[in-house]
């Protein structure tokens, strides 16, 4: 989320929404949003809801959630999907941008 935080103003500029879904309960997920400050929206998915519509997998020996970033258009429809295999298996910033970038 840190690595979002750095560019949070260039995905402003191309009219993007950032949504951060975490396995976390409403008020342990509030309390990190406030104390870390973060720009964007962030959506408790305890239940793992969100988790389960867009096929994120669970590894419970690599700490839970894999990291996965999902692109929706207006319109609802996906538009670009990355599962990452660990935790430290995220595009960079410059390749999600210049998939906004028109």
């Amino acid at each position: 989320m840190a690595q979002l935080r750095q560019d949070y103003e260039k995905f402003v500029k191309l009219n993007t929404e950032i949504i951060v879904a975490g396995p976390e309960k409403a008020e342990a997920f509030r309390d990190y949003w406030e104390k870390e400050n973060l720009p964007f929206i962030g959506l408790p998915d305890p239940e793992h809801k969100v988790l389960k519509l867009y096929g994120q997998e669970i590894k419970i020996f690599k700490l839970g959630r894999m990291p996965a970033q999902v692109m929706i258009d207006k319109s609802g429809k996906v538009r670009f999907v990355h599962y990452g295999h660990s935790m430290s298996d995220i595009p960079a910033n410059e390749e999600l941008i210049n998939l906004l970038t028109p």
